[in-house]
């Protein structure tokens, strides 16, 4: 049951289709960044959950409104528009730079105009969109990925609902690669020396943050796991006492980790999760003094 609804996905076998769909998701989160309003902390750039993949939110194009979709039951990118047109590109093994011609090219066949930033973010030795060469593509990788995110997202889903402060949704964030959601204790936070644009926005207010990724990025940790940090940081959260057993802090990216195999192996994987999620709020909420009455849904009785 577990391997069904939790598949392994050891980030070594399938790296190289990892990296190309981590590209695919950029071009097509470039292009929400570029069509839709900016909302705060960057809410409007993330992809969503659907019952077949990832999608973008409804953009605009002229009278109409479009969605960009990946779909890895039948391995195509779907791009939508609400007056019937309907395009698909294939997920397959192809270089990045073919991809991305193919991409730019259907939307310029649909008549959607858009400017976006060939340049990847968030990742190490980064190479243009049209200038990559790389391009392997596993679909059965893809598809496991895929459903580990919609499983962790149910799982993020309920944990978010005990929560009646200003929270934001269980959303993919295409520059980490992550599923995340982001709870807020109200207050602003101070501001970060080092900030650029994109951190200044996000950590704007005080959080307390967890999601999952498939291992990677710009800090090289070489598993899938669960993750959670408070920002700002309160004093005492690396030793605080979070459950379950195995989880630990991670100093040089500040945060914990509950590795995902870890807990697929679990005798209840979602109850696990549910209490990693639980156990790292309370610890950085509790020392940063939020107030939790005020923010969080009563419990049953």
């Amino acid at each position: 049951m577990n391997e069904e609804a939790w598949p392994a996905l050891p980030l070594a076998d399938w790296k190289e289709t990892y990296h190309t769909l981590h590209m695919w998701t950029q071009m097509v989160g470039k292009l929400q960044l570029a069509l839709t309003p900016r909302t705060n902390h960057w809410w409007n750039v993330a992809l969503h959950m659907t019952a077949r993949g990832l999608t973008t939110t409804p953009m605009p194009v002229g009278p109409d409104v479009f969605t960009v979709a990946f779909d890895f039951v039948d391995q195509v990118l779907r791009i939508e528009v609400s007056r019937g047109d309907r395009r698909e590109i294939p997920l397959a093994p192809q270089p990045v730079a073919r991809f991305y011609e193919r991409f730019m090219a259907t939307l310029r066949a649909l008549g959607i105009e858009a400017r976006i930033w060939p340049m990847p973010v968030e990742v190490p030795d980064p190479v243009r969109f049209d200038r990559d060469p790389s391009g392997a593509y596993d679909g059965d990788s893809a598809r496991r990925c895929w459903r580990i995110l919609f499983e962790a997202d149910a799982v993020m889903s309920e944990f978010r609902a005990r929560f009646i402060g200003k929270c934001s949704p269980v959303h993919f964030f295409w520059g980490s690669f992550d599923l995340a959601v982001t709870r807020f204790s109200g207050r602003p936070a101070p501001p970060r020396p080092d900030a650029d644009a994109i951190t200044r926005e996000a950590y704007s207010h005080e959080v307390s943050s967890a999601g999952w990724w498939p291992g990677g990025g710009l800090v090289d940790y070489p598993h899938p796991a669960f993750y959670a940090y408070a920002a700002p940081e309160p004093a005492g959260f690396p030793g605080a006492p979070i459950r379950p057993d195995g989880t630990f802090y991670h100093p040089e990216m500040k945060i914990f980790i509950y590795r995902y195999d870890d807990m697929r192996a679990a005798p209840d994987p979602r109850a696990a999760l549910l209490e990693f999620l639980q156990t790292t709020y309370e610890a950085g909420a509790n020392l940063a003094k939020w107030d939790r009455p005020a923010l969080e849904r009563p419990s049953p009785a």
